[in-house]
């Protein structure tokens, strides 16, 4: 943490390597939140490298150095979602280019479900799914990602797993 904040400011001050090297520690990270919005990987770089370029238009309006990857993360996010308002073509996710799916049939018919419910959620509620599950983040560090207030992320949390629920017992009622 204290490579990352020295890093920060280095880069605050105009240092080119040392932004180069922080963003590369994320770039992965970010990467696949960007797929996860835009399903195909033409897009998901095109949204890394203008994070990229955001990022180093904007650090020296990061406050907090410690931040900076909550900060990396909220931008790629907007990033993302604007992408999509712009009416870009939405390729669905592919099974064969999914890397969190498993050799198990059943897991794999699982995943492929949990990916299209998900699809169903509106913008804010998938963010704060994904945030949670796919990125591990605590609700604090969503809310300030999403710049939302602490309640309204658990909020939009658990209102968003329960219509996954509900849509999964849809899904597995037409299948039976």
């Amino acid at each position: 943490m204290i490579v990352i904040n020295r890093l920060v400011k280095k880069a605050q001050k105009g240092d080119e390597k040392a932004y180069i090297t922080l963003f590369q520690q994320y770039e992965a990270d970010i990467y696949r939140m960007a797929f996860v919005y835009v399903k195909n990987q033409e897009d998901a770089l095109e949204i890394v490298q203008e994070t990229a370029y955001k990022s180093f238009r904007e650090i020296k309006t990061l406050k907090n150095p410690e931040y900076f990857k909550t900060w990396l993360i909220r931008i790629a996010i907007n990033t993302a979602l604007s992408h999509l308002s712009k009416g870009k073509k939405v390729v669905h996710l592919r099974p064969e280019y999914a890397e969190t799916f498993s050799t198990n049939e059943k897991d794999v018919s699982l995943q492929i479900t949990l990916q299209d419910l998900i699809e169903r959620l509106n913008e804010t509620e998938k963010s704060v799914v994904l945030l949670k599950y796919y990125e591990d983040h605590t609700m604090g560090e969503i809310a300030s990602i999403l710049d939302m207030p602490l309640g309204t992320v658990k909020t939009t949390l658990y209102r968003s797993l329960d219509k996954l629920r509900v849509q999964m017992k849809r899904e597995d009622m037409y299948e039976q």
